[in-house]
């Protein structure tokens, strides 16, 4: 393999961040991660997700990761004067992401058709809860809401339990993800096919429901649809999470039926394989609850240890259910450097996952962690604090 080139994948490519909060931010993470100049702004107050989640001695510990690698400002867009440097900010820039309702930059002079016409190679994208159109557009919208709206939170869960929603962010998450891929298919198109700037209608619900597999196609053509489950699968088994005799959890799935027969011979059901019973997908999903019940037996029986190492000997894909204490100390996330350390003023270092995913000769990398101090960025000089705003020449480098 050759070595790996210095230069960052988009070194050169000039962000501005408008958005606050998780999905706008995190897109904008993801394109400073590989080397973009990210020009983040928040309102003098500061960003909504310094307020979320844990601190340690007064400093946000998610901040330090969704702001990292970026330059931050303070503006006050309610401002005429802050409104005319994100203007002059946006006319340099290759992409802007904001999360505003729709309309409301529009109503600021800053909406795509204004913006457009200063900087025509100019890529905005938008995150909304609903997206730009359709009779929920103006309504707020947040992850928690698109998980349900999505279709998600209706099939997760126990059944006879109520719809379960994710712990964490999922939503925001997956749709950071294909906003990120939005993003990189603009600019290919702009600069690789001779195009131009445009706008991007990212909603929070449409990433998590085209995800969730085939729930429409199911249901449009067989009225059949899909409820919870638990851990278990409608399409697979055995496919759940079975908890070791000496206490612990593990993930099991058989996704093709040359798994299923590893599987069987790893529990001590060799025969199974030839079985009519259990030789097709069909005939597994038919006898899912003698598999179900047969398998969590087996677990029951065997430690941890005593679980993985029949499933090892088998080549039968299986996986502990981590808690972030076991993360930390496992050897392949260890291997791997999936977490790394990071070092920073304000806590001497600070642990985060890593940049992902890896490139081989542009890998991206983490410069440093989020700075706690709103506005860290902006010159504090006589400029500053005679005219009580900045101009974008006063922005550090």
């Amino acid at each position: 393999m050759r070595a790996p080139i210095q230069d960052e994948a988009l070194a050169g490519l000039r962000v501005l961040e408008l958005a606050s909060l998780y999905a706008g931010p995190l897109i904008g993470t993801n394109l400073a991660d590989f080397g973009a100049d990210v020009i983040k702004i928040e309102h003098p107050l500061g960003d909504e997700a310094r307020r979320w989640g844990v601190s340690k001695d007064g400093v946000p510990l998610w901040w330090k990761v969704i702001a990292r690698n970026k330059r931050l400002l303070a503006l006050d867009l309610h401002q005429p004067e802050d409104r005319e440097v994100a203007r002059r900010l946006a006319v340099e820039a290759d992409v802007l992401i904001e999360n505003f309702r729709p309309g409301r930059l529009a109503q600021w002079g800053l909406g795509y058709p204004e913006l457009s016409k200063l900087n025509p190679r100019l890529i905005m994208v938008s995150v909304t809860g609903f997206g730009q159109t359709g009779p929920r557009s103006a309504e707020p919208g947040f992850g928690t809401l698109a998980e349900a709206f999505s279709g998600f939170a209706y099939i997760t869960g126990h059944p006879g339990g109520p719809p379960t929603l994710p712990p964490f962010g999922l939503a925001d998450g997956v749709a950071a993800s294909i906003g990120t891929s939005a993003v990189m298919m603009a600019l290919y198109w702009r600069d690789a096919r001779g195009g131009s700037g445009q706008a991007i209608d990212l909603s929070l619900y449409e990433p998590l429901f085209s995800i969730l597999g085939p729930q429409v196609i199911e249901y449009t053509q067989t009225g059949k649809m899909q409820e919870r489950e638990g851990n278990r699968s409608p399409r697979t088994s055995p496919r759940n999470a079975y908890q070791t005799s000496d206490g612990h959890w593990v993930a099991v799935s058989a996704g093709t039926q040359q798994i299923a027969d590893r599987v069987f011979t790893a529990i001590g059901e060799p025969d199974w394989p030839s079985d009519p019973r259990f030789s097709t997908a069909r005939d597994r999903r038919e006898n899912a609850e003698l598999i179900e019940q047969t398998v969590a037996e087996w677990f029951g029986r065997h430690t941890l240890d005593e679980a993985l190492a029949c499933f090892a000997a088998m080549q039968a894909p299986i996986a502990p259910v981590y808690n972030t204490a076991q993360i930390v100390v496992d050897p392949h996330y260890l291997a791997r450097n999936s977490f790394v350390r990071v070092p920073d003023p304000d806590l001497g270092e600070v642990t985060m996952q890593n940049v992902a995913p890896r490139l081989s000769r542009t890998p991206g990398r983490i410069r440093h962690a989020g700075k706690t101090a709103i506005g860290a960025d902006m010159h504090a000089g006589p400029a500053w604090l005679d005219s009580g705003r900045m101009t974008p020449g006063e922005v550090d480098g």
